[in-house]
């Protein structure tokens, strides 16, 4: 089943962000190279596809596991976590209904 991981960044965390990043695009692309991912990416602070020094406020992955269970597990090793880049992570079921 497909799962939402919602992540919200903590304030001013854009230099760990970067520091982090490398070790958090491995782990999507392990997912991605399995066949797993139907999504990721961050939310730009501002309305700009690349928002500079005004940093992200979270990010949206969403993906397949087997349990819910699974992907929370998966989400609570993510290097932003252990970096301090976000503040809060939800982990839900998604269901694709388009397109």
């Amino acid at each position: 089943m497909l799962y939402a991981v919602i992540a919200e960044d903590c304030a001013d965390s854009l230099e760990k962000r970067l520091a982090s990043r490398p070790a958090h695009v491995e782990r999507l692309s392990a997912l991605k190279d399995a066949g797993r991912l139907l999504l990721a990416g961050p939310h730009p602070t501002i309305d700009s596809e690349d928002p500079g020094s005004a940093g992200f406020s979270g990010s949206l992955i969403v993906a397949e596991f087997a349990s819910l269970e699974a992907a929370q597990s998966w989400a609570d090793k993510d290097p932003y976590i252990t970096a301090g880049v976000y503040k809060k992570v939800t982990v839900k079921p998604f269901k694709k209904v388009l397109p």
